[in-house]
């Protein structure tokens, strides 16, 4: 019985961890570039049973089976399909046709640079031409900080990221991809870091000038988790009561005779 509620109370703490993770994904459902995260579950570790001191069997434990002591919670995940795309019409708003990331120089609180990476290319750029994100950060191109002429009268950008002012090429925009996406490690809600051992790899995505990428997110479906959910973690929590209304009658009733 006290089993059962460990069992259930595990039950309550995954399906809490599952509902957050939902509700950030309706929360960022109109993140652009954002990417749906997951949670998995697992059972725990499935334990021997032992009979001990039992007659039957004289100075023998055995083994009478297995039993499983609830779920636990197993491991964040990432879904990177690519989104659809929104035409904006916005000269330096690019979208990524493909596998692959911008490469951002990010700038921390305490003036660290560091080069992240993100799916959103909503851009802009600075009184001096430096092509930035809407936070501030410098987008990167193959010679670094991408620079565009203020004066120029016509921005073009091509499929491969290379970036025309009058007909005349600046840079080309970078994008990276990496060998394995498990190395990719998210920071905020539209960035990522590349952790120690990811490698990166070639990539064939193109750029589309005047489109943005939407977030993944599935909204009905994501809408519909959040109602499972819901009703896995009350299923739960009736199990809880049931267990405690027995012990209550084991200890104040039966225990009484």
């Amino acid at each position: 019985m006290i089993r059962g509620l460990y069992a259930a109370y595990t039950g309550m703490i995954n399906q809490q961890e599952r509902l957050d993770t939902v509700t950030n994904n309706l929360a960022n459902a109109t993140t652009t570039g954002f990417k749906r995260e997951g949670l998995t579950s697992k059972a725990f570790d499935q334990m021997l049973t032992i009979k001990i001191r039992d007659l039957s069997v004289p100075y023998i434990n055995e083994g009478v089976g297995r039993m499983s002591l609830g779920v636990k919670i197993g491991e964040n995940y990432t879904d990177y399909k690519q989104g659809s795309f929104r035409e904006t019409g916005n000269t330096y708003d690019l979208a990524i046709d493909g596998n692959g990331f911008f490469a951002i120089a990010f700038t921390d609180k305490l003036g660290r640079e560091t080069i992240k990476y993100t799916r959103d290319g909503q851009f802009t750029t600075d009184v001096d031409g430096n092509l930035r994100t809407l936070e501030g950060d410098y987008v990167q191109g193959e010679g670094g900080n991408i620079t565009i002429p203020t004066e120029s009268s016509r921005i073009f950008i091509d499929t491969n990221g290379d970036i025309y002012a009058d007909d005349v090429y600046v840079d080309t925009v970078e994008i990276v991809d990496f060998e394995d996406y498990n190395y990719l490690k998210k920071y905020g809600e539209n960035l990522y870091d590349l952790v120690e051992g990811g490698r990166e790899r070639d990539t064939t995505a193109g750029v589309r000038q005047g489109y943005l990428e939407m977030s993944n997110i599935n909204v009905v479906k994501e809408m519909v988790e959040m109602i499972t959910i819901s009703r896995a973690y009350e299923s739960n929590q009736k199990l809880i009561q049931a267990a405690d209304d027995m012990l209550d009658k084991s200890v104040n009733q039966v225990g009484r005779v």
